[in-house]
């Protein structure tokens, strides 16, 4: 039987697990794990200074004025998804650990991605200029919200490292100054980076990796694994799908509801259902005391991979269905 290739898992997931097995077998202690958490930390600067350059001002301004799309794709981000978090907590109790549900609430305050939101939307043919605001903006402020969310919602579930405002502050200086510099210096460094993608692309995934392998170094060292069963593991796949699920849905038809265009509902069901694992990482890592991220990103991670598995076969499925009426309506107005 042929494989689905949006059921393969690519490259940079199957380089997230292999990080996994290596932290699981080889935790980084002592000295080495202080060098390699200063790496980590200038990795993540580097990284938000690139997306700072490459950020077009002109293609936010061009979407920007959809101002009834960016609130719809927002309020799913930032209250519906907290909402969804919470209500799944009677559900999701017998099946996960209290730290994995701790993960859960954590990815449903988490901004939007940015890059795969913008790719789907073109693919499936959705309004792209505004998919690149939408998730841009959602983006930037997660950088603010996501904090001042985590404790609304999270702080009863899990150990963090301080108040709301302290941690917003922590993470503007980690990521929002790179990011802002970068975008100040465009200018100079943006037609190189906009020629050298392949660099982005290695310091996004490279410091991603990072990140994953220090946290779970931390956790592996406090005994992540000898405290989390295999069948939590599998409730966890069983909630995630259906948070994505009912993500999904709600954003189709509140989208409908409200009137939008196809192209317009595409949008916002991409940027509405969709959670950051490039900004959720690093922030997880600012949030959380150490020896907790390892657990809370796992629902991340495996929740990422399943919305670029779901939202792959949804776009391929829209843009074929757009390719279809487009050869009808081609055919009938030649017979006319």
């Amino acid at each position: 039987m042929r494989r689905l290739p949006y059921l393969i898992p690519d490259n940079f997931t199957l380089a997230l697990i292999g990080t996994v097995v290596l932290a699981s077998l080889l935790p980084c202690k002592g000295g080495t794990a202080v060098a390699v958490n200063w790496v980590t930390n200038i990795a993540i600067g580097l990284l938000f200074f690139l997306h700072g350059a490459k950020l077009s001002r002109e293609a936010v301004v061009a979407g920007a004025t959809h101002w009834r799309l960016h609130a719809l794709v927002l309020l799913s981000t930032f209250v519906m998804f907290p909402l969804l978090g919470l209500a799944m907590k009677p559900l999701a109790a017998p099946f996960v650990t209290p730290a994995l549900y701790t993960g859960i609430l954590f990815l449903c305050t988490l901004p939007s991605t940015v890059q795969s939101s913008i790719a789907f939307t073109s693919i499936a043919r959705g309004n792209v200029p505004a998919a690149v605001c939408s998730a841009s903006a959602s983006s930037l402020i997660g950088i603010f919200l996501t904090p001042v969310l985590v404790s609304i919602v999270v702080t009863n579930h899990a150990a963090t490292t301080g108040s709301g405002w302290h941690t917003v502050g922590a993470i503007v200086m980690q990521l929002l100054v790179p990011f802002v510099a970068g975008q100040l210096l465009r200018p100079v460094i943006g037609p190189w980076i906009d020629r050298n993608r392949a660099v982005l692309r290695f310091v996004d995934q490279g410091s991603i990796l990072l990140v994953v392998y220090t946290a779970f170094s931390e956790a592996v060292n406090e005994g992540l694994w000898h405290h989390l069963p295999i069948a939590a593991l599998a409730g966890l796949v069983f909630v995630n799908a259906l948070l994505l699920a009912a993500a999904l849905g709600i954003t189709a038809f509140a989208s409908k509801r409200l009137g939008f265009n196809r192209e317009d509902q595409i949008t916002i069901i991409f940027c509405g259902s969709k959670k950051s694992l490039a900004s959720g990482i690093p922030m997880a890592k600012v949030i959380f005391a150490s020896h907790a991220v390892g657990a809370v990103v796992l629902p991340l991670m495996l929740f990422h991979q399943m919305q670029l598995m779901v939202c792959a076969a949804l776009a391929q499925r829209w843009a074929t269905r757009d390719a279809r009426e487009q050869t009808s309506r081609t055919v009938a107005a030649q017979r006319h």
